[in-house]
């Protein structure tokens, strides 16, 4: 692990990979198998479990736990205290480690503090999740979703600009972004 920052406080096993640049802050673990890219960021008491893979540039705040079964890609942001799912069903007198569900972050996307992400689900590129948002269903690429069940409220820019579209069209303020919506969806034009 060359560039590589851990704190004392943390546990990373042997069989963990781990990029250039990333900072394992106090008190986490990164179990053997987990895959973490380069420049991440991960905050005070993560976990991050065996089959997991962080891409590049992610940034985990503090008390966020990676379960079996979460992939997120590249620039992926976890607020402090999110959280995500791996079983649908859970019992804690039913093994159901061969049943975990896959659930895919996808870039540049950010979870507010304190959401619920419940597996299956796959979030788009650069959207954003409210804080406290409970997401029970995919999420549209640079979507903005809040509340429970988490409902979509507008559109983000890749930049982490709120979008305001006249006509279903519309420029970012901040980066100039241009962007339509068509068919429920929006893309960069």
């Amino acid at each position: 692990m060359s560039d590589v920052f851990v704190h004392p406080s943390s546990f990373v096993d042997e069989g963990a990979v781990v990029g250039a640049g990333t900072k394992i802050w106090h008190f986490c673990h990164v179990m053997p198998g987990a895959v973490i890219g380069a420049r991440c960021s991960v905050g005070q008491n993560c976990v991050i479990m065996p089959g997991t893979r962080l891409g590049d540039n992610c940034k985990l705040q503090n008390n966020v736990s990676i379960y079996e079964g979460v992939v997120l890609e590249d620039d992926v942001f976890c607020g402090p205290s999110m959280v995500f799912t791996n079983i649908g069903t859970p019992r804690s007198h039913v093994n159901r480690r061969g049943e975990y569900e896959r659930t895919l972050v996808r870039q540049g996307a950010s979870i507010g503090a304190n959401a619920t992400i419940v597996c299956g689900v796959t979030l788009g590129r650069y959207c954003f999740i409210g804080a406290g948002a409970v997401v029970t269903k995919d999420v549209k690429d640079f979507a903005l979703v809040v509340g429970n069940p988490a409902r979509l409220i507008g559109w983000m820019c890749r930049c982490g600009e709120r979008l305001r579209l006249d006509r279903q069209a519309g420029a970012c303020a901040r980066c100039g972004s241009r962007y339509e919506e068509r068919d429920g969806e929006l893309v960069q034009s």
